[in-house]
Order: C-alpha cells, then sequence, then structure tokens
C-alpha cells in the first residue's frame, strides 16, 4: 500500500510531468533536426558525387565518337576502363558505361570484368536510353544489407544520347554518420533530463512539503486526533490554507467533543437491537443505518449515506416518499431468489416536531422469513392433504349413492363400484400412514434398528421380488459388483426407499422398455442408481421430485395409487442413515434416481 501511494502522490506527478514535458521536447527537437541533418547530408553526399560526372561524361562522350578504324589505336574499352578506373574512389563501388545498344563498354570493378561486352537487362538504364533524363534510388545491397545510391545519367553528343552511366555509391556511410550523431543527442537528452529531475524535485519539494502535512494531519482528524496543527512555510496562498486547516481542525475537535456522547449512546443502542434500523431527513435521504439494517438489505453503510430511501427498498416505482410518511400499517418487502427465500417487514414511524414539521422517518426492519416460510408451508401442506382427501372421498361417495339408489342389487355393477370404493379406502390408509411417517421423521420420534447387511444380496433379492411380481413388459438390467459389500443399515426403511424408487420406475416405464440398477463402491461410500426410460422430468422441476405431494403426471400416479410421498419419505430415510439421494433426468428419455449410503471398506475385512 506505501509504495502504491508513493507513486500516487503529486510530488512524483509531479516530477513525472515535468520530466514528461522536457521529454517530449527534446523528442520534437530531435525528430526535426535529424530529419533536416538526414536530409542535408544525402543532398550533399549525391551533389559531391555529380559534381565529377560531367568531366566524366564529357571524357566518355568524346571517345564514343572518336574513330576507331586504326588498328593500333587503343579499343573503346581499354579507353572506358581507364577512365573509369581513374574516376573510382571511396564512396563509390562500382561505375558502368553502356553504350546505346545497351551493351556494357566498360566496369570499374576489377573483379567484374566479364561483363563487359555483354547486354545490360537494368530497366533504369533502358529508360535513360530511351527518355534521355538522369534517374537516381536508394536501394538495399542484398549481400551487405548496406544502403547504396545508384544513379544513371545519360551521355550525350550531339544532343543525341550516346550512352549511359549506371553509378553505385556506398550512401551507408550517410546514415552511420546520422547514428553517431543520434547516439551523441540521446546521451545528451539523458543528461539534461537528469539535471532537470533534480531540479524538478526541489522545485516540487517546495510545493508539496506543506500538502504532505495537510494530508497527514487530515488522517490524523479521520482517526480522530486533533491535538496536530499544520506548519506555516509562508505567507502565501498555500500557508493561508495551512492556517485556515488550523482553525478547521480546532471548530472540528469542539463540534467532537459536544457530539461524542450522544453518539456513543446512539451506537450502543444501535449496534444491540435485533432489528435493522434506518433514519431519513426531511427530503428521504438516509442519515443513519445500523449493522443489522445493512446486513439484511447486502449493502455497505458508507455507500447508502445521502440515498433515498425509496431506492433502497426499491419503492421508487410504486411509492414516493410521501407516500411513506402516511404509511400506517406495515409493509412486507419480498427479497427471496429462486436459491433462497429471504422476506422482511417494515414498519414506519415519522420523526415530528410539536410544531408539526417533519424532521425525517425511522424505518424498523424485522426479518420474517422463517415465519412467512412456516406458514406457507402449513398453507400449502393443509391444501395438498385437503386436495388428496378430497378425491377419493368424492369417488367413495358417487359410487356409495350409486349403491343406495339400487346399483347394490345389480350383479354386474355392484361387485365394481364396491371394489372402486374398497380402492379409494386403502388410498387413503396409505396416504394416512405416508404422512404418519414423515410426521415421526420431523418430529425425530422413530429408531433406527441398523445391522450389517450384504448390500449386493439385499439390492438383489428386492430386485427379483419386483422381477417375479411385474405385469408390464418391462425388462430389468443389472449392473451389480460380483463380491460382497457389507453396509450397516435399518433393512426396514431400505426396503421401504428401494420399494418406493422402484414402484416409481415400474409406473413411469414404456411398455418394452429397460430399468438399470447398478451398484458402484466409492471410498468411503456406495452409490445406488435406478434408471428409467420414461417420460422424464423437466430441467427446472428436478429438484422438486422430493418435495412431498409432487407428481410428474399427476393423474397418472393417482390412476395407479400414488400419494406423491414415496420420493420424500425416501429422502427423510437416506438422511437419516447420513446418506445422499439425488435425480438426474432428461425430458423424454428418462429418469435416474441415485443415493449414497455410508461405507467403510476395512469391514471386510472383518466380515471375510
Amino acid at each position: 500500500m506505501e509504495k502504491v501511494g508513493f507513486f500516487r502522490s503529486i510530488h512524483v506527478k509531479f516530477v513525472t510531468i515535468y520530466l514528461l514535458l522536457i521529454m517530449i521536447a527534446m523528442q520534437i527537437i530531435g525528430v526535426y533536426f535529424i530529419g533536416k541533418l538526414e536530409e542535408q547530408l544525402i543532398t550533399n553526399f549525391k551533389h559531391s558525387i555529380e559534381g565529377r560526372l560531367p568531366l566524366l561524361e564529357y571524357s566518355l562522350s568524346e571517345e564514343m565518337k572518336k574513330d576507331r578504324t586504326d588498328e593500333e589505336a587503343p579499343s573503346l574499352e581499354e579507353e572506358v576502363r581507364k577512365l573509369l578506373f581513374d574516376f573510382s574512389g571511396e564512396d563509390i563501388s562500382e561505375v558502368r558505361v553502356i553504350n546505346n545498344r545497351n551493351i556494357v563498354v566498360g566496369t570499374s570493378e576489377r573483379n567484374n570484368q566479364g561483363i563487359v561486352g555483354q547486354k545490360t537487362t537494368d530497366v533504369m538504364v533502358k529508360r535513360i536510353l530511351a527518355g534521355g533524363k538522369k534517374e537516381d534510388n536508394i536501394f538495399i545491397d542484398k549481400p551487405s544489407k548496406d544502403r547504396v545510391w545508384i544513379l544513371t545519367t545519360p551521355i550525350k553528343s550531339g544532343g543525341e544520347v550516346v550512352g549511359a552511366i549506371y553509378l553505385v555509391a556506398k550512401i551507408e556511410t550517410v546514415f552511420d554518420q546520422l547514428e553517431e550523431i543520434n547516439q551523441i543527442f540521446i546521451s545528451a537528452t539523458l543528461i539534461a533530463m537528469f539535471i532537470t529531475a533534480i531540479l524538478g524535485i526541489l522545485v516540487a519539494r517546495t510545493i508539496t512539503r506543506p500538502i504532505s502535512d495537510m494530508k497527514r494531519q487530515a488522517v490524523a482528524m479521520a482517526k480522530g486526533n486533533f491535538s496536530r496543527k499544520v506548519r506555516v512555510y509562508g505567507d502565501d496562498e498555500i500557508g493561508k490554507l495551512a492556517l485556515s486547516f488550523n482553525h478547521l481542525t480546532r471548530k472540528l475537535q469542539e463540534a467532537q467533543a459536544m457530539t461524542e456522547g450522544e453518539r456513543r449512546k446512539l451506537s450502543t443502542v444501535l449496534s444491540n437491537m435485533t432489528d435493522g434500523v434506518i433514519a431519513t431527513d426531511r427530503k428521504g435521504r438516509i442519515i443513519l443505518i445500523n449493522e443489522q439494517a445493512a446486513k439484511m438489505l447486502s449493502v455497505s453503510r458508507e455507500t447508502v449515506i445521502s440515498h433515498p430511501i425509496t431506492e433502497l427498498l426499491f419503492f421508487e416505482d410504486k411509492d414516493s416518499f410521501e407516500d411513506l410518511l402516511e404509511q400506517q400499517e406495515p409493509i412486507v418487502l419480498d427479497y427471496s431468489t429462486n436459491e433462497s427465500p429471504f422476506i422482511l417487514r417494515a414498519n414506519f414511524s415519522v420523526i415530528q416536531r410539536d410544531t408539526g414539521f417533519i424532521n425525517g422517518l425511522i424505518v424498523v426492519l424485522h426479518d420474517v422469513t422463517e415465519e412467512e416460510k412456516i406458514e406457507a408451508d402449513r398453507r400449502e401442506f393443509v391444501s395438498n392433504v385437503s386436495h388428496e382427501l378430497r378425491t377419493p372421498l368424492t369417488t367413495m361417495r358417487s359410487y356409495l349413492e350409486a349403491l343406495s339408489d339400487g346399483a347394490l342389487h345389480d350383479k354386474e355393477l355392484a361387485p365394481h363400484f364396491l371394489n372402486v370404493t374398497q380402492n379409494e379406502t386403502e388410498r387413503m390408509i396409505r396416504l394416512v400412514n405416508d404422512l404418519l411417517k414423515l410426521s415421526k421423521m420431523d418430529s425425530k420420534d422413530y429408531e433406527m434398528n441398523k445391522t450389517w447387511v450384504d448390500f449386493v444380496s439385499f439390492f438383489s433379492s428386492i430386485i427379483d421380488r419386483f422381477e417375479m411380481a411385474k405385469d408390464r413388459n418391462v425388462s430389468f438390467r443389472r449392473q451389480l459388483p460380483d463380491k460382497v459389500i457389507f453396509v450397516e443399515i435399518d433393512e426396514d426403511k431400505l426396503t421401504q426407499v428401494l420399494d418406493n424408487i422402484i414402484s416409481n420406475a415400474l409406473k413411469y416405464s414404456p411398455e418394452g422398455g429397460q430399468i438399470t440398477f447398478k451398484l458402484k463402491e466409492l471410498d468411503d461410500k456406495i452409490e445406488v442408481s435406478v434408471r428409467d426410460q420414461g417420460l422424464g422430468i423437466p430441467k427446472e422441476n428436478i429438484e422438486k421430485v422430493f418435495d412431498r405431494f409432487y407428481r410428474v403426471d399427476k393423474a397418472r400416479t393417482r390412476r395407479l395409487g400414488g400419494t406423491g410421498l414415496g420420493l420424500a419419505i425416501a429422502k427423510e430415510m437416506i438422511a437419516a442413515h447420513g446418506g445422499h439421494i439425488w435425480a438426474r433426468s432428461v425430458e423424454g428419455k428418462g429418469t435416474a434416481i441415485i443415493f449414497t449410503l455410508p461405507y467403510d471398506p476395512e469391514q471386510k475385512d472383518d466380515w471375510s
């Protein structure tokens, strides 16, 4: 934190900006200076070479128009070679002379005399012979990677172009000079910046020292220390600011002493309250909020101060602050999410003077989530039980009325009506029994009679029972380990769990479907799964299958005698064994109910 604070200080910023300005100025000067210098050096280099060309052009034109009929006279190539050897210098790599038939008649390169007499293919030379205007350009020499300047100029005689000069000069020396000048300029810039940085630090200290003192004083004041004073360094604007700061410190010290006692009293009361408390000013802006209220609303006390109360409680769209001042009854605030319910009750009290002037509003928040949840569960439970009992009772009443009206003497209808009445009675008995089981589990009023059981054999026997008694074309597939796995369980309760799960799988399996039974041995538990190929469960409802009275297909479940409590009972029983139960499903492809039970592999040695 100290390192970050150092780089954010005004001292560093001042020196940094100062150095950046100097650097930018030096860069601008350097770019302009180097650009102009480069342009001037290249121009001088070209002029120094081009100044020597007229004499060479004249000598070559004279040689080209001589009569060469005398056999003892030197040939044109020999004369040209002498002229070129004399012309060559340190800055010139090669000079070639080409006649008007594109034939090379001479070159200054002693190791390249083989091109004499050959036809040139250079485009620049061809343009010179055709147009008569000289051309030049800078290229990169591929073998050496150096820059070279190539100049082609015509050789004229009597106003006609009789040949061309092709000159290659070593212009890389100019750029080497520029590089040396650049290094000198950079060194000078660094020296200048070093001196400038020292001067900038000295200048910045005279400005930032009193500001740093005031910053330290402000930090001390924030911690409650009002005894320090800011040193006054002069009578300028910063000195007057230091005097004003010291005066402000004295005033704050007096105000602090007056309000500290009242603040402690109020803070003690608010911090020990279990309810949330929010206070506003007369315009509805928050001026106080205790920790409990901030925790309930998941906000920071510092961020909500001075914010409108209607914005904090999400009333801005439906209620104004004036509406809240007239609110007599508590308001229920529902902040529930899909993951967790959260409901608050808000009570409003107006802060009002004797004259009737309103100073603000006090809001007291009370968490009623559990109360609302219990009430909602009670209402839902009563509704579900009433609905489940009403259906069979209505059916029984209808059939009994029919029997009393004369159907009792009908030999075909009477047995059917009595059978339906008996089935509905048994269904109500099963429902009541399931409710009693859940009630016992909720009150923990039941005992677990655990014994060590070979779960593979236990599971297989239950599957055998269902396979022998099934009346539908559904195949069973077993994936059970071929060994003994001893688990401590209550056989009766686990039998009921597996009966509920397998019964559901049979109910929802289509004709010709398959139910897969699987048992896996994990590190410290076993995993049991029963998978069917039924209609599946929608993804958004998959967590509800263990809720009481939940059914995927209500009509089919009632027709087959289901109460909607089987998986709820299974969940409670698995939890009582220290295990976990869940469902996996793909809509239209089937459902798998999976549960785990604690398992100690070391018990295997004891039983073996």
